[in-house]
């Protein structure tokens, strides 16, 4: 297979969402050469399931898979049992071999939710890293320094907490690194609290005879709650196999501000068309994430049914949650303009006739179109008054 010739957009695409690009020419270069790249991520698997955070990463690949290059998703079925010190303050246990084997195996149908099954590479470090000899490891080891390795910003808090850093935690890295040499690749891809590692595989790349890795990194994406990295032991996740109102409703439940961070990381739209977007209501674009987030992992037609079902949830919510407002019996009929103006749901009287006219209020389920349009209130009178998709009153007459 050909890989796609270099235009502005495609790199555009690739850099999308990216923290560091080391080097975007030399980026360039590679993918003016013509030939597919080979783009490695490896992934520990720590956990049996994989969830949006992940899926950064993984559309990431997919889209060097779209422009014709080979992604290598590598399972750290070796690194897993040494134990990923990045960002830890504490020394984290390594899991047994039955547990690493059993939650790769969840990861190896899972990814292809997002991945393209016939244009991706399933490796596992144990291939080339259990091969090595006692002899192996020293050679390995002389390619960095002590030095070197405690320059992690992660080991330097620890240290300076007085915290111990277990000798086995400086064999990550080193790990990592072989791990670019033995698949030859041209880019790593990782979370920027992974730097430090990928960093090290273009070292080890360098003093192999190996042509460096460009290391492109993503941030690590806020969970639902907006504040914390997603994690499924903090609860703040949505993950693959949830099911699709699950994972609609999630997405509907998160802040605006955490929203466009998510089209910008989980979508393939670009800057400027995230930026158009915020020209129209938070809630259709929320809506429209949502949708192209299950569409994902449930096909569009479990997405529209899932947004269909959401609405019809959230407006009987709506309805029952809606506000009483006591509002003044009247001799004669009164412009419903003017009421909505008083009752807080407009602004002006003209923006009241204008909402009015294009059809976004409704009175007890009834749209209203003609901004003249006058009722008679009457004691006991209950109305049920929606304005846009948000504002719902029920005005009580006295």
């Amino acid at each position: 297979m050909t890989a796609v010739a270099l235009n502005t957009h495609a790199l555009e695409l690739l850099l999308k969402g990216t923290v560091t690009c080391h080097t975007r020419e030399l980026l360039k270069t590679k993918l003016a050469a013509g030939r597919p790249l080979r783009v490695k991520a490896g992934f520990d698997p720590t956990a049996p399931d994989l969830h949006l955070g992940h899926g950064v990463l993984l559309r990431k690949m997919a889209q060097f898979q779209k422009l014709g290059h080979t992604v290598i998703f590598l399972i750290g079925d070796f690194t897993c049992l040494i134990g990923d010190p990045s960002g830890k303050k504490a020394t984290r246990p390594p899991l047994t071999q039955e547990e690493v084997l059993a939650n790769a195996e969840t990861y190896k149908h899972q990814v292809f939710k997002v991945l393209d099954p016939e244009k991706t590479e399933i490796r596992f470090n144990s291939e080339w890293m259990s091969a090595l000899k006692g002899e192996d490891w020293i050679r390995l080891a002389s390619k960095f320094t002590v030095a070197q390795m405690l320059e992690r910003n992660d080991f330097q808090k620890r240290m300076a907490d007085q915290q111990p850093i277990s000798f086995h935690e400086l064999l990550y890295p080193l790990v990592q690194a072989y791990d670019s040499v033995a698949l030859e690749a041209d880019v790593e891809l990782g979370g920027n609290d992974q730097l430090f590692n990928l960093m090290r595989g273009r070292d080890l790349q360098d003093a192999s005879g190996q042509q460096p890795q460009v290391v492109l990194t993503v941030p690590l994406l806020l969970g639902m709650d907006g504040v914390e990295k997603m994690s499924k032991s903090l609860g703040n996740y949505i993950g693959f196999m949830e099911d699709a109102d699950t994972q609609f409703g999630k997405t509907m439940s998160i802040s605006d501000e955490t929203m466009w961070d998510w089209w910008l990381l989980l979508t393939d739209q670009l800057p400027p068309e995230i930026e158009a977007m915020k020209a129209g209501h938070p809630m259709d674009a929320k809506k429209a994430l949502a949708s192209a987030i299950v569409s994902q992992f449930h096909g569009v037609p479990s997405a529209n049914e899932a947004q269909e079902r959401w609405i019809k949830r959230f407006s009987e919510r709506q309805t029952l949650d809606a506000p009483e407002i006591n509002v003044s019996a009247t001799e004669g009929e009164i412009q419903l303009a003017r009421l909505l103006v008083e009752q807080g749901l407009a602004s002006s009287r003209k923006e009241a006739e204008r909402l009015i006219s294009q059809g976004a209020v409704s009175l007890d389920g009834e749209k209203i179109s003609d901004p003249s349009f006058r009722l008679a209130l009457k004691t006991a009178m209950k109305l049920l008054v929606k304005v846009g998709k948000l504002k719902l009153q029920r005005w009580v007459v006295q």
